[in-house]
């Protein structure tokens, strides 16, 4: 089954890190996207980047909303149960750091 897993960072968890813990973090990072279960991954621009859209063609600066978590990034992978996906997702960084990582199965395509 495939799996998104959605990367949910705490704003200015990074702050106060110095290089080499920043340097550590990034290798835990790209060891989850060289898990044999993992298809794809990216992270994302700060959500200060962002550009929302709401109805009538409004466009607003950064995310839609002030919230505790901003979306950082995605893997998606490819995993026998959700016991495994759970795993991996486990090992993000972003858990322990005081975000979080949603595990939702990809929608199957009908014909």
């Amino acid at each position: 089954m495939r799996y998104a897993l959605l990367i949910n960072e705490r704003p200015g968890a990074y702050d106060g890190l110095d290089d080499a813990q920043r340097a550590a973090i990034t290798a835990e990072y790209l060891a989850v996207r060289d898990d044999g279960r993992v298809q794809h991954g990216e992270r994302l621009q700060p959500a200060a980047t962002a550009t929302t859209m709401r109805a009538g063609g409004l466009l607003t600066d950064g995310p839609f909303a002030d919230t505790k978590e901003v979306f950082g990034g995605f893997f998606l992978i490819e995993a026998p149960d959700l016991d495994s996906a759970l795993e991996l997702a486990s090992r993000i960084p972003a858990v322990r750091m005081g975000g979080s990582v949603e595990v939702r199965p990809l929608a199957e395509h009908y014909r």
